[in-house]
């Protein structure tokens, strides 16, 4: 069964934010990554990029596909996870733990849009 963390905010398309202050941290969850499988390539955008919320911003790529990645939040990327550049797998290891980029958020109020993590799981389930 996934793992599902209380108070992250979690999106339809299996991506979630970890807010902390006027910054949001997004990655796929652990439902995502056991469905595509081993993760080989993450492709994300740069530092200053702008992200929309329902929008993609990048892709991760396995062993099995490709599957796009769409902002839960709309904001402006204040970093990446270079550690995925070269050890992508993380993303298999700890989902929650290996975000893939901060962003500063430009409307939190987007926030109300998304799936607590007892909706998530019911959905997942």
């Amino acid at each position: 069964m996934a793992k599902v963390i209380e108070g992250l905010y979690y999106a339809e398309s299996h991506e979630y934010v970890r807010v902390e202050g006027e910054y949001g941290y997004i990655g796929i969850t652990d439902y995502a990554q056991h469905a595509l499988g081993n993760v080989v390539y993450v492709d994300m955008p740069e530092v200053d990029d702008e992200v929309v919320a329902g929008e993609d911003f990048g892709a991760v790529e396995s062993v099995k596909a490709a599957s796009d990645l769409y902002s839960p939040v709309s904001g402006v990327v204040v970093e990446v996870n270079e550690a995925l550049e070269d050890t992508p797998e993380l993303i298999n290891e700890d989902a929650f733990e290996n975000w893939i980029i901060k962003v500063k958020l430009t409307n939190p109020s987007e926030l109300e849009n998304l799936m607590d993590a007892q909706t998530y799981d019911s959905k997942c389930e």
